[in-house]
């Protein structure tokens, strides 16, 4: 039996077990950022409840493709993803409201230690690309981002995470990526960030992703580099935004988008 044919049987199983059976949401993790001109991000897309709110983002990464956080996933039947939004509270005329066929959380993602935490979701049918929507690249297998390289974080999560106030309007904050020894020392996550993550952030706090952020997209030299996963509050000092980094993961994105059949699988 080849490679290519194992794997198919892993997906597959997965799969199976991914069309039954569905985590809990969790909460995610903008602070200090601004208003871009509308629809100038296209690639982000709202995840919200069906006839309720938003409570993820995502990157669209192919017409039939969105790729999120783990821990954003309540089950395929309860949520809908717009892309082409900018305004959550008005219909602008440019959203796409699309639906999933398939949510694949990483098989390692683990819910303890937020390693792995990332998830493709497949659509029903095809975002139609153009003016208000577009689709993100992705970084090459193992690419990296220097220390201080500046990158753009954007959502619609909260703007003030002690008062709880979210964003209707889609925001986006320039933070820099700080190194894993940095952020793994003592007086920051002490040894808790893994391979998988990277930080971004300054040590005096106030810029950040928050709640609601989570699934979005860190971008960094026009690729999405990372995907906001955890943190400690929000634009904390010394605790930077930890997010999944996507270049760890380019091969199993790549071979999952490739295998997958159209449709949950019989076994």
């Amino acid at each position: 039996m080849n490679q290519s044919h194992v794997l198919k049987l892993i997906f597959l199983k997965l799969l199976s077990a991914n069309c039954q059976d569905f985590g809990e949401e969790r909460n995610g993790r903008i602070i200090g950022g601004y208003v871009p001109p509308a629809h100038t991000i296209r690639y982000i897309v709202s995840i919200r409840r069906i006839g309720g709110d938003h409570f993820c983002g995502g990157s669209l990464v192919g017409t039939l493709w969105v790729l999120t956080a783990a821990h954003c996933n309540i089950g395929y039947d309860g949520f809908e993803i717009v892309a082409g939004e900018h305004n959550l509270t008005e219909y602008e005329g440019t959203e796409q409201y699309l639906y999933p066929e398939l949510l694949i959380p990483h098989p390692n993602y683990n819910a303890a230690t937020n390693n792995h935490d990332l998830m493709l979701i497949k659509l029903q049918s095809p975002a139609i690309l153009g003016s208000y929507v577009s689709i993100v690249v992705l970084p090459h297998q193992d690419a990296s981002i220097p220390e201080g390289y500046v990158c753009r974080v954007s959502g619609w999560g909260y703007t003030n995470f002690a008062e709880k106030q979210a964003s209707i309007v889609l925001r986006t904050v320039n933070i820099p990526i700080i190194s894993p020894v940095e952020c793994n020392g003592s007086s920051s996550f002490n040894g808790y960030i893994t391979s998988k993550m990277l930080c971004a952030g300054y040590n005096d706090g106030g810029k950040d992703a928050c709640k609601g952020d989570s699934g979005g997209p860190l971008v960094c030299e026009g690729r999405v580099y990372g995907i906001v996963s955890w943190g400690k509050s929000c634009g904390e000092a010394h605790y930077p935004g930890v997010y999944t980094a996507v270049a760890q993961f380019r091969t199993w994105i790549d071979e999952t988008m490739q295998i997958l059949s159209h449709t949950c699988p019989i076994i």
